[in-house]
């Protein structure tokens, strides 16, 4: 190789990177835009696994149990203010909480904090929906959550249907059609995994 070509290759590198940077930026700026919410897995919840119970006192001093859930499509989120995609996640859960009609409850565990922190954190952010502090994550454990956010949706006879691991945005309409079919409890128990894509 003579110098004049490895000059011309040095120059037509970097016009050639700035090209494919160019590119790559417009590429990916079209696919948050439209699919910022794409990145979750879904799966039915296994058959042979009972749904732990409920029963726990959130922040606000209100108690949660099998009788007050009861007849109730059951929204259960787990989050911690130190995962930045469950505090991407948390406004859309304000919303379905704001929007939901009495048969829907949006209720979240915080994760491996301090009360106190959470406490705060929903003040700070002006974030109503219940809240239950699981500050040594036994909760987390007993529902088999290791990845944060994971919401497990429950359906009206007290039996999860499905786990979601990942943000979504739970005021669109994708999220309103699971609730919706968790609402009817048709979703079949021995489902297999699906994990969304980006849609084209």
């Amino acid at each position: 190789m003579n110098s004049r070509t490895c000059v011309v290759q040095a120059k037509a590198q970097p016009v050639l990177g700035l090209f494919l940077g160019v590119c790559l930026a417009v590429l990916l700026s079209s696919f948050v835009s439209t699919n910022a919410w794409a990145q979750f897995d879904k799966t039915a919840w296994p058959v042979n696994v009972a749904t732990p119970k409920i029963e726990a006192v959130d922040l606000q001093g209100k108690a949660w149990n099998a009788a007050e859930l009861a007849g109730k499509v059951v929204v259960l989120n787990f989050w911690a203010t130190w995962c930045a995609p469950c505090k991407d996640e948390l406004p859309t859960l304000q919303t379905l909480h704001d929007i939901s009609d009495a048969q829907t409850v949006v209720l979240t565990i915080n994760v491996r904090e301090p009360a106190a922190r959470a406490a705060r954190y929903m003040q700070s952010t002006g974030m109503t929906f219940p809240v239950i502090s699981d500050p040594k994550g036994e909760l987390a454990k007993r529902w088999g959550v290791t990845v944060y956010p994971t919401t497990l949706l429950i359906a009206p006879n007290g039996q999860t249907r499905w786990r979601i691991v990942g943000d979504v945005d739970w005021s669109g309409a994708q999220a309103n059609a699971w609730l919706a079919d968790v609402r009817q409890n048709t979703s079949p128990a021995n489902a297999t995994s699906k994990i969304a894509t980006p849609k084209r």
